[in-house]
């Protein structure tokens, strides 16, 4: 099953303001179906197309790159006999899959774009490590697309439901809640995304009508699978990657999510792991968010990334990897989490929730921890606002509620602190919409309008 993807509209932007002067590299993680819709793109945008899988590609195929690429005329008469098929030119499209594996071909996009016979198309996994790139020249002439797990619209185009997040972003745009009946509705098919998760293969099941069990087999097997990928680039690294990612549940355990290196190693230093960290967050199994020491709307400009979180990718994977270490997994526990009867911390998943949210909506991840006095308190205090955004050069905090929302003392003493700075400030939590003391209240659903 081919399921509608938002990523498609990208990729057609790209052919048409390209007209063939870059090739497009499609970045994500596994199993989140990049192979997929770059092979339905090219059934349908081209008269035809080639794929290279480079996961499976005879040794000829790649001797091809190595020795005829100085003449191509050569090399594409060596491809066609080799694949047994030609393409017509300026209507065809030549795809190259996890070309991370082959990084000739990658380098090679400089002369076959420069050529102008066909379109290219590259898909790539944990694309950003280094040996694998370090003796090759990365072409210029890409442009570079990412990819994430399914959102919360595609989960629910999946289940032939078309009319939810138009209503949901209706509402955001006139501030009006959506009523008791139609949230409590919302928010269970919002706590189902948030079980089954943003994998293609686990939206399939769910769509057919398979059970938690095997749903949560097959994400299971995607950890896994991310776990052998890690293990790959831990042969150089002494498995600091693979504890670094399957740390992350209890990582967010921690008071504010912090990311503590001694549940690593017990004398761990950042300096020592700063390669591991940064490798997880780039191949886009995990989201890292990073402290600002200011609230400037420059904010990587005042990133201090010894001081971080670490979320997964996928809140899905995420509710299976907790429920794997506690040794459970079932359809009344995915049940209990959906109608919001399971006993266990529940803020993580949504906090995960939100930054994978925030993600796929194209922002990167900070927070910021600031030092406050209250007028009524005895000393100062640390305070932390969870998110921070900037829409129309203003800083938007956004503050996450599993419970408790009344009570928002850092959400205020921020208020207070820095008055000129701030735009927008939500709170997002379980409950309906609504608009109080300068602060929108956005149910969790619709953060998809931020």
């Amino acid at each position: 099953m081919v399921y509608e993807r938002k990523i498609y509209g990208e990729l057609k932007r790209w052919k048409e303001l390209a007209h063939g002067t870059s090739a497009v590299l499609l970045e994500g993680a596994r199993r989140i179906g990049k192979s997929t819709i770059v092979e339905e793109f090219a059934k349908n945008e081209y008269e035809d197309y080639i794929i290279l899988d480079f996961v499976k590609e005879s040794k000829e195929i790649k001797q091809n790159f190595e020795e005829n690429l100085g003449d191509l005329d050569s090399f594409f008469r060596n491809l066609f006999l080799l694949k047994g098929k030609g393409l017509p030119k300026k209507k065809s499209v030549i795809i190259f899959d996890e070309v991370q594996l082959f990084p000739i071909a990658r380098q090679a996009i400089k002369y076959l774009v420069a050529d102008g016979r066909y379109d290219y198309i590259e898909t790539g996994s944990l694309i950003s490590i280094r040996k694998n790139v370090q003796n090759i020249l990365i072409p210029s002439e890409e442009y570079k697309l990412k990819m994430y797990p399914m959102d919360f619209e595609e989960f629910l185009w999946a289940n032939g439901d078309r009319i939810t997040v138009p209503a949901i972003r209706e509402a955001f745009a006139k501030r009006k809640p959506m009523g008791e009946a139609v949230h409590r509705k919302i928010m269970q098919k919002f706590r189902t995304y948030m079980a089954v998760g943003g994998m293609p293969q686990a939206v399939a099941a769910f769509a057919e009508g398979r059970s938690y069990e095997e749903i949560d087999f097959i994400k299971r097997n995607i950890l896994s699978l991310y776990e052998e990928d890690l293990a790959k680039y831990d042969a150089d690294n002494k498995e600091k990657a693979s504890v670094i990612y399957k740390t992350i549940p209890e990582q967010l355990g921690n008071h504010k999510s912090h990311f503590k290196f001694s549940l690593v190693e017990k004398n761990a230093r950042y300096k020592n792991y700063v390669d591991a960290v940064g490798f997880v967050a780039e191949s886009m199994i995990g989201n890292e968010c990073i402290h600002v020491t200011m609230p400037e709307v420059a904010l990587e400009a005042y990133a201090d990334r010894s001081n971080f979180k670490l979320y997964m990718g996928d809140t899905g994977l995420l509710v299976s990897q907790i429920m794997k270490s506690g040794g459970e997994m079932g359809t009344d526990l995915y049940k209990a989490l959906i109608f919001d009867k399971l006993g266990i911390n529940q803020g993580i998943m949504l906090e995960n929730m939100i930054a994978q949210i925030l993600r796929a909506n194209g922002y990167q991840l900070y927070f910021h921890e600031f030092m406050y006095q209250p007028a009524e308190g005895k000393g100062e205090k640390k305070y932390e606002i969870d998110f921070l955004i900037v829409k129309e050069k203003k800083i938007c905090p956004i503050e996450v509620k599993s419970s408790g929302y009344k009570r928002h003392a850092s959400f205020d003493y921020f208020i207070r602190k820095y008055p000129v700075k701030i735009g927008d400030k939500y709170i997002v939590y379980s409950k309906d919409l609504k608009y109080e003391e300068g602060i929108t209240y956005l149910p969790f659903y619709m953060a998809v309008c931020l």
